[in-house]
């Protein structure tokens, strides 16, 4: 159970405490050893570093708990509903998706998780380091929560950097107790934070522009090759251009028309 969405694990507990340790050694080892708490450069440096590492739980925070998003258990495809756009079928029989699992129909773009033991919508993939599920309700925080990452990272490494290199001089008086190894510490944990937050925020512009999830571009690769193989091109289904492909994960908006009969 400590495995399902909702529960506290190992991976959140190691982000938690990363976060901790990182604020602490920029905010209260680097900043005094560079511009000193005492003055106003060093005072503007806190508020900024500090709202900035607020933000990222904050947004943390509602990535773990948010829904990615379920699917209606009353969902029935129409498949002579003119408005809706695209009906997925199997790569296999060419029948509606159903899971099994579920027992009930998959909407387009959904997925079912076994660690979420659900189908989810627009599913991009199970994060373990939220416990949950990236999909349409909480994609948009995801990013944020990881572009907020990205920015305290790097602007964590400015610090550190400014003050390793002023206390240098310190570290050759005898008797000082400098905590110029505690700095370096946290640069070494901060460094590959910053460079793979900055490469998934690059993965993902790539995604948005294109309108795909992580699993659609894994199934897109495969059905591209499958279509050059039989000589035609392929397109994604739901590549509707740059500008609206932006709007419609800005707008959080379904790509997908949900049908759901009415009760006469």
């Amino acid at each position: 159970m400590a495995g399902r969405p909702g529960y506290v694990t190992l991976p959140i507990i190691s982000v938690l405490a990363a976060i901790g340790y990182v604020y602490y050694t920029t905010v209260f080892l680097a900043i005094p050893a560079w511009l000193g708490l005492a003055t106003a450069a060093g005072v503007a440096n806190t508020a900024a570093y500090t709202a900035l590492a607020l933000a990222c739980i904050a947004t943390y925070a509602l990535a773990i708990t948010r829904d990615p998003g379920r699917v209606p258990p009353a969902f029935v495809p129409d498949v002579e509903d003119a408005e809706t756009p695209i009906h997925e079928i199997k790569r296999k029989g060419g029948d509606l998706r159903y899971c099994q699992k579920c027992s009930h129909y998959k909407p387009p773009r959904a997925h079912h998780c076994r660690v979420c033991r659900r189908c989810i919508l627009r599913m991009d993939h199970h994060c373990i380091w939220i416990n949950n599920c990236v999909g349409h309700e909480n994609y948009k925080i995801f990013l944020i929560f990881v572009l907020y990452v990205a920015a305290a990272s790097l602007y964590s490494m400015v610090l550190i950097i400014g003050g390793a290199v002023h206390i240098a001089p310190k570290d050759e008086q005898p008797g000082n107790d400098s905590p110029r190894s505690s700095i370096i510490i946290c640069g070494v944990i901060v460094c590959p934070i910053a460079f793979s937050t900055a490469i998934l925020l690059g993965w993902h512009a790539y995604l948005i522009l294109h309108n795909k999830t992580t699993i659609e571009y894994h199934e897109g690769v495969r059905a591209m090759w499958l279509a050059e193989k039989a000589g035609n091109l392929y397109h994604h289904p739901y590549d509707l251009g740059f500008y609206h492909n932006i709007v419609s994960v800005r707008t959080i908006s379904i790509i997908f028309i949900l049908h759901v009969p009415r009760t006469l």
